[in-house]
């Protein structure tokens, strides 16, 4: 079994210096790629002169990460293939775990390792934490953060465990899986991609692990602030984009119909915070979406859409009205 590391780049020069050598050090197993998204900043030129064994893939565009990988992965041979974001820093032995839960079982498609903030390390990272589920309104939240609460880790998951979703950030996956379900859809640009993705998987019979034996920091928001009204706009379009595309048609309509009602009054909790511009870009998503409805209902899998896909619980209830803010709380 082969392994391969994929960090997609955009003018990310500076990342690449910090996190690069530690990725070419601690992945000795892997062939390590720079996927570069037509970058103007020289970073291809500084990864050439100063990581030999680093090997290059120039993408003609930025075609964001979904276009990116899919570009970059048919130049990749590998049979696993890690999704690395630049701002990750990797520790000793991290590929070891998750070779060995892709050797153990057959029909895991992916795997997550643990995700630590890097900025503070005794605390879960915002995108993938312990492992990432959605709610019965496709609210996403992971074990160790819900909605914008981190927890400390204390060990509290410290185990092996079948999640929905993993981590864009670090997203380990067989490439023949990948391509079964008909890799990253290009239409999200950037935000929830990975969910669709691991849907997809799910939907054709796979299963996506979480592994604690394989430890990595991520920096987060180093490409777009959380604070950026364009990533509200991708996570408020694509999480309807991921309904659209993957419910079973029974929940279809009124599991939309609601999500887009909850849509609505987080819109009016932006405007009356003052927060115009989160505001907009939440009225922006919902207008693209219609924009998109036809060409998403096209999309629904040939696959069957199975059932215990969610949380029968509501996140937003959970954390806004009864004040649960930790996993095992839901």
């Amino acid at each position: 079994m082969t392994i391969g590391v994929v960090i997609l780049n955009w003018n990310g020069k500076q990342l690449l210096k910090q996190f690069l050598p530690d990725v070419v050090k601690f992945s000795p197993e892997a062939t390590v790629y720079v996927a570069d998204n037509a970058s103007s900043d020289r970073s291809v030129k500084y990864v050439t002169e100063n990581f030999p064994t680093v090997k290059i893939i120039q993408n003609k565009v930025n075609g964001g990460y979904a276009k990116g990988y899919n570009d970059a992965l048919a130049h990749v041979e590998e049979d696993i293939v890690v999704l690395l974001n630049s701002d990750v820093q990797v520790t000793p032995h991290w590929l070891e775990a998750i070779l060995s839960v892709f050797k153990s079982r057959e029909k895991v498609a992916a795997v997550q390792p643990k995700i630590l903030d890097f900025k503070d390390p005794e605390y879960f990272e915002y995108a993938g934490a312990a492992g990432g589920f959605i709610d019965r309104f496709g609210y996403p939240y992971c074990r160790g953060r819900i909605f914008e609460s981190l927890e400390k880790d204390h060990g509290q998951y410290d185990d092996e465990a079948e999640i929905f979703w993993a981590s864009g950030a670090c997203l380990a996956i067989r490439k023949k899986a990948f391509y079964e379900v008909g890799a990253l859809d290009e239409d999200y640009f950037a935000h929830q991609e990975e969910i669709d993705l691991c849907w997809r998987l799910y939907n054709a019979g796979y299963t996506v692990m979480y592994t604690y034996r394989s430890v990595v920091y991520h920096v987060g928001g180093a490409t777009l602030s959380s604070m950026n009204p364009r990533k509200t706009y991708f996570n408020f379009r694509n999480s309807l984009f991921n309904l659209v595309k993957n419910l079973p048609s029974h929940d279809l309509f009124w599991v939309v119909t609601v999500r887009m009602i909850l849509d609505g009054l987080a819109a009016l909790r932006f405007l009356f915070s003052g927060n115009w511009g989160h505001f907009s870009a939440v009225f922006k998503a919902h207008l693209n979406f219609y924009q998109h409805l036809l060409l998403l209902l096209k999309k629904r899998k040939k696959s069957t859409q199975r059932l215990g896909y969610f949380s029968k619980n509501s996140v937003v209830c959970n954390h806004y009205i009864l004040g649960n803010n930790k996993y095992p709380k839901l």
